[in-house]
């Protein structure tokens, strides 16, 4: 083989290499993007503001934010569509609304937003602010269920945070029919 054809390789592989390192680094780079984007929406929720778009072309909003046991802020979208689900936790809209004295749902991803809920124990207390309440919750108990039992959405009556999630926690595949619920219930 000849030098030339050696280098070309070489330089093509290093071209190869680097674009895929650029490539690797640009999810992370988005989502810590988006984190300002919506820490930014979010303060203009607390300030009055309706339904603040973190960047134009965006189909959500924060609706809420949630604090884990360890201190983690989460802001939680309106809605629980994949495309929301990727920049953070999603309100389930069948549910009651961030703040009301029912059921409130939100579903994440278990391999990002939501993969502290494999950590959570009974007695660990949340805290779901919205721009009128700031609510805390106990952590009462959490299930393995088919995806199909969708009653867990459902309104109670009862102070409630669902916090819901795909299962097993170190699935390869995305989805699956499991999903891991967290109840929480209203901290007097």
């Amino acid at each position: 083989m000849s030098p030339r054809l050696t280098c070309r390789i070489i330089s093509s592989m290093v071209m190869i290499g680097l674009a895929l390192i650029a490539w690797s680094a640009w999810i992370p780079a988005k989502a810590l993007l988006a984190q300002g984007l919506l820490a930014q929406a979010w303060q203009q929720t607390l300030l009055g503001e309706e339904r603040v778009r973190p960047w134009p072309w965006a189909d959500t909003w924060p609706v809420a934010r949630l604090r884990t046991t360890d201190g983690k802020s989460l802001y939680v979208l309106a809605g629980a569509s994949g495309a929301s689900m990727s920049f953070g936790p999603g309100h389930v809209s069948t549910s009651a609304p961030p703040g009301a004295a029912d059921n409130v749902a939100l579903a994440g991803h278990r391999d990002t937003h939501f993969a502290f809920l494999e950590y959570l124990k009974p007695a660990d207390v949340l805290t779901l602010e919205t721009a009128s309440t700031l609510t805390r919750y106990v952590v009462e108990s959490a299930e393995i269920v088919h995806e199909s039992r969708v009653d867990v959405l459902e309104r109670t009556g009862r102070s409630e945070l669902t916090l819901i999630t795909c299962f097993p926690f170190d699935a390869v595949v995305p989805g699956g029919p499991l999903r891991f619920v967290v109840h929480a219930v209203f901290d007097r």
